[in-house]
């Protein structure tokens, strides 16, 4: 075993520590109090298998990557060519931040109502609700990492007689960088948990779905929970992905050492 291999096992070995105390305490839990409804881990398991096998798990998995990637992917080529406006120039600030600060406070669910009336129940409603959440994370961080850029990088480019043109493109963008991809992190996280609340009441298909139903089809409480926890597995997968992209060298180029 090398020793980045032991390194990487000393960093996860407490937090599987903590996995299983817990696991452990669920089902001693269950077990003592002889609960007929509320499942234990290997009920839970056993239920997400039977999903496995027939295909239903991984269809609904699917209908809900496929919302959060459209509306995350549309919200996204609007939010950083209109973040780094407002970061840029100082007129755009001042015009549109009050707008994003109204609109950014008001919780996605208050949203279904408007998004069911505008574009029905079908993939069209979770997608706008997902675009509407993730938006404006994106918006404001992009334009705090263009206000945050120091000022020494831009002097210098000017001092070498940069084009305000190249300046943006090969400082401002790069600058900005890191702050732009806490949004994209922070708005990713928001879009995952709305697609699942949207699925709940709009839809039918999706993991949101897959949970009301359960509960609603004879309080089968296995799939509620492996529908849980297959969303929790999912959500740290596409944080690691994001960290993975905070940690890449032309992200973090200003703050090399």
């Amino acid at each position: 075993m090398t020793r980045a291999m032991i390194a990487r096992a000393r960093r996860t070995a407490p937090s599987l520590v903590v996995f299983a105390v817990l696991i452990g305490a669920w089902w001693a839990t269950v077990t003592m109090t002889g609960s007929l409804i509320f499942p234990t881990p290997g009920e839970v398991l056993t239920g997400a298998w039977g999903l496995m096998q027939d295909g239903t798990l991984f269809e609904h998995i699917g209908a809900s990557l496929f919302r959060v990637a459209a509306g995350y992917g549309l919200a996204l080529l609007v939010a950083v060519p209109l973040g780094l406006w407002m970061g840029w120039v100082h007129g755009a600030f001042l015009t549109l931040n009050p707008l994003v600060q109204i609109l950014r406070p008001i919780s996605p669910i208050a949203w279904i109502p408007i998004a069911i009336l505008w574009f029905g129940v079908g993939n069209a409603s979770p997608i706008f609700l997902i675009f509407i959440s993730s938006v404006f994370p994106m918006v404001l961080q992009t334009a705090n990492g263009v206000h945050g850029i120091e000022k020494r990088y831009l002097r210098a480019a000017e001092n070498f007689g940069v084009s305000r043109r190249k300046l943006f493109s090969q400082v401002v963008i790069p600058a900005a960088m890191p702050q732009i991809v806490v949004g994209m992190r922070v708005g990713l996280g928001v879009a995952w948990l709305v697609v699942v609340a949207a699925e709940m009441i709009a839809l039918r298909s999706g993991l949101g779905y897959l949970i009301i139903d359960s509960r609603n089809a004879g309080n089968r409480y296995d799939l509620v929970i492996a529908g849980m926890v297959v969303i929790g597995l999912i959500g740290l997968v596409l944080d690691g992905l994001m960290r993975l992209l905070e940690s890449h060298p032309s992200v973090r180029w200003r703050y090399a050492s």
